[in-house]
């Protein structure tokens, strides 16, 4: 804006005022916040969403909203302040750690795990930085402690390393021969923490972290292993059939772990806000933290030994698409939390969603989020006639020779996803569907002849690099 401008609608602004009568005209909200507005009310209205909701761009906020309940039985509702469990979002707060324990020279990416960890001496060649990356091979300690661990009791990550320590399981793969994501790797790096600093977990994330950027609303929070009042807290809900209805996942027999695995930090139970992640995210943009080569450790892919990218990097997912640019995010998924925090990295957007209610509904609208952010039309479930749903029907070959069938039921149509399960495929056009429940999303195109024949289909997931076609057979 040129300043003769600037000056002239600052003196319209200054003595079109009466006196004692005008106020001042709100703010005229943008497009894309009318749009982000419109896209998560209708999720809550549909009973899809039940969260808090921040957007950003340049670091200014776009849009923010909370929707729905913090405390059922209360009937308190969610507001910016509420405070949320993150499930695997800690991770990248353990990564952080770790960095800044490299920093100080107190350990080094290649340092034997066995140097930190010695009980678990026998786990050969395991370094930290394959702990970071999920490519050390570990099995899952939540499985183990399933089968071997005394579910009234509160375990910890020292009782984890005790029963890796003495049921000795195998490891899935040899040091970085594969990427498989691993909360056993997270939950060990959250100790080799403690062990190095002498500090808990959580103190000294607030220390090193959480305090000097005023996130004053993030802790490391164990609310069954140490409980104590936290005001404006969320609480999480599942559905269950058995009641009908949401319930706390602590009165479910069926969650029984998410009670004897509260003790445990390093892949979780770091707690935290709306607000206080957007100041989390700018502070990675400085380097108040740490500085430009330590980002681009933690920012880019690791490679297995067979030159496989992880698309993973020290607690984040990594991608790069066309239109959005670099994107690191991670999600997370914990007794009724359902999270996510997403970076656009070339072109400077945030995307914060903290759910509190993970029901069979529930949904991350990522995608349109997405959308709306790079002005792109939001693509929504439309309604098809049978007639179009049933001329989809029929087994489709990919270029390996494996056959899939397509069929319709009650009115809707089906996919084999999975062994034994067939996942609706949800129309958003009349030749586009989307695969219910994937992510990122998977979307199949059908593609016609000159006389509108189905001859095959097109299915893309852009976050992992798939698109291929599938022909028709006859």
């Amino acid at each position: 804006m040129n300043k003769t401008l600037f000056v002239a609608i600052i003196c319209v602004a200054l003595f079109s005022c009466n006196d004692d009568k005008s106020e001042v005209a709100p703010p005229v909200e943008s497009e894309k916040t009318l749009k982000l507005d419109t896209l998560y009310s209708e999720l809550f209205e549909a009973g899809k969403f039940n969260g808090n909701v921040l957007i950003a761009e340049n670091g200014e906020v776009i849009f923010e909203k909370s929707f729905g309940l913090a405390d059922e039985a209360a009937k308190r509702k969610l507001n910016p302040e509420s405070i949320f469990e993150l499930a695997s979002v800690s991770k990248q707060f353990t990564a952080m750690g770790i960095v800044q324990l490299a920093k100080q020279n107190k350990l080094q990416y290649e340092d034997s795990l066995s140097q930190y960890i010695p009980e678990l001496s026998h786990y050969k060649g395991i370094t930290i930085a394959h702990l970071l990356v999920h490519t050390s091979g570990l099995p899952d300690y939540m499985d183990l402690a399933e089968e071997h661990w005394d579910s009234t009791k509160i375990a910890t990550n020292e009782d984890m390393i005790k029963l890796f320590q003495i049921q000795k399981p195998p490891v899935l793969f040899s040091p970085n021969e594969a990427y498989a994501y691993s909360n056993t790797g997270y939950m060990l790096l959250g100790t080799i923490i403690e062990r190095v600093s002498g500090k808990s977990f959580g103190e000294f994330l607030k220390e090193n972290i959480f305090a000097p950027l005023g996130m004053n609303n993030t802790l490391v929070y164990r609310r069954r292993y140490a409980p104590r009042k936290i005001d404006n807290y969320a609480s999480a809900y599942l559905y269950s059939d058995q009641h009908g209805r949401k319930m706390l996942p602590d009165s479910m027999a069926s969650q029984s772990y998410v009670i004897y695995l509260d003790g445990i930090v390093g892949d979780g139970m770091v707690n935290s806000t709306v607000g206080d992640l957007l100041k989390w995210d700018r502070a990675l943009y400085t380097n108040k933290l740490v500085n430009e080569m330590d980002k681009q450790a933690i920012f880019r892919s690791y490679y297995t030994a067979d030159s496989s990218q992880t698309d993973y990097g020290f607690g984040w997912d990594i991608g790069s698409l066309k239109v959005y640019g670099k994107v690191v995010e991670h999600s997370g998924g914990w007794a009724g939390y359902y999270t996510h925090i997403e970076r656009h990295l070339d072109n400077d957007k945030t995307i914060i969603v903290l759910q509190n209610n993970m029901m069979e509904e529930t949904t991350m609208p990522l995608k349109n989020t997405r959308r709306i952010l790079y002005d792109i039309p939001v693509e929504k479930p439309i309604a098809l006639d049978s007639a179009i749903l049933k001329s989809y029907e029929g087994i489709y070959v990919n270029s390996k020779g494996k056959e899939r069938k397509i069929f319709y039921k009650e009115g809707k149509l089906y996919y084999p996803a999975r062994p034994e399960t067939n996942v609706e495929l949800i129309p958003v056009s009349q030749v586009k569907f989307i695969l219910e429940g994937f992510r990122p999303e998977v979307s199949f195109t059908f593609q016609m002849d000159q006389n509108d024949q189905v001859t095959g289909c097109r299915v893309q997931q852009p976050e992992q690099g798939v698109d291929r076609t599938m022909a028709r057979k006859e």
